[in-house]
Parts: structure tokens; sequence; C-alpha cells
């Protein structure tokens, strides 16, 4: 399937930049796992998108056998699968 090109925006109240981070917490069921996706954010936001994340993400309540992360930053790269994208920890 062809990977169509469009912009992601910033998903921060009021901002409308491009986005370039993810800010996402790995999640699993014991069997599979996939990034929970929090925000998608710009440079300038990523900040409080990981704060409201972190808020947010300790608040979940888990089931038997599931684990969560705590939220981190990814770097979006078009045409990547959640587990190809480098965390960028340095923006942590």
């Amino acid at each position: 399937m062809p990977a169509f090109a469009y912009q992601i925006r910033c998903t921060q109240q009021g901002c409308f930049r491009p986005a370039r981070y993810k800010i996402a917490a790995r999640w699993s069921d014991g069997v599979t796992s996939e990034l929970k996706t929090y925000a998608l954010c710009c440079r300038t936001c990523v900040r409080q998108a990981l704060k409201e994340s972190r808020h947010r993400q300790s608040e979940c309540r888990l089931a038997a056998g599931e684990s969560l992360e705590r939220p981190g930053v990814y770097q979006l790269q078009g045409g990547k699968h959640d587990n190809e994208l480098s965390r960028m920890t340095e923006l942590e």
C-alpha cells in the first residue's frame, strides 16, 4: 500500500506548527506491544506536551497482565512503524 504524504500538525491547543515528535508510552498486554500515543507536537510544544502526557498516564488504570511505560519523546519519521521510531531522550 503506498504511503500518503500529508502534513501532521501539532496537537497542542492553539498551535498549528508541523508536528515533529510523538509523545508515547510502550504498552503491552503480555502478548502484543505498541506505542500508546498521547500527543503529536512541534519542537516548541514538546516539553508541555510531555508534562501533560505524563499526568494523563498517571491516571491510567491497567488490566491484569498489562504494562505501560512512562511516556517519552519519539521523533516522527514518515513511513516508519512505531517500533522503528527513534527515542529522543535528550528532550525528556
